[in-house]
């Protein structure tokens, strides 16, 4: 029977599921606090996964909060390893969404339009 989603779909769920939890409860560097993960890519041979997250909560640059999930990707795996039952633990690297910067300015951007567009109307 096939399934509605690749496998790696599904694996890429679990762990933004369970990364989200590891960086909430587990990483005790405050430079990831208020990290949201938004998603996971997983390569299909599972053995890669691209983890995009958000710092929109945080109080850290950019920069510093990269370098401290960079630092903390060892304790990750081994915890991910543990927690789920693979074969192999996908080699994680740490992307910036810039969708949510993106939606920000967009918003701007469509303020500004609304205003000018209501001042010409009678």
């Amino acid at each position: 029977m096939k399934k509605g989603y690749k496998r790696s779909a599904r694996v890429g769920e679990l762990l933004r599921q369970e990364l989200s939890d590891l960086l909430r409860r587990e990483v005790k560097d405050p430079r990831v606090q208020g990290v949201t993960v938004t998603d996971v890519a997983v390569s299909d041979d599972l053995s890669r996964a691209r983890i995009f997250y958000n710092t929109s909560l945080c109080s850290h640059p950019r920069e510093e909060v990269q370098q401290a999930l960079e630092s903390a990707m060892g304790f990750l795996r081994s915890q991910l390893r543990e927690r789920m039952n693979l074969r192999q633990t996908p080699q994680l690297s740490f992307h910036y969404d810039e969708s949510f910067d993106e939606g920000a300015r967009m918003d701007v951007v469509l303020a500004g339009v609304t205003r000018e567009g209501g001042k010409g109307r009678a």
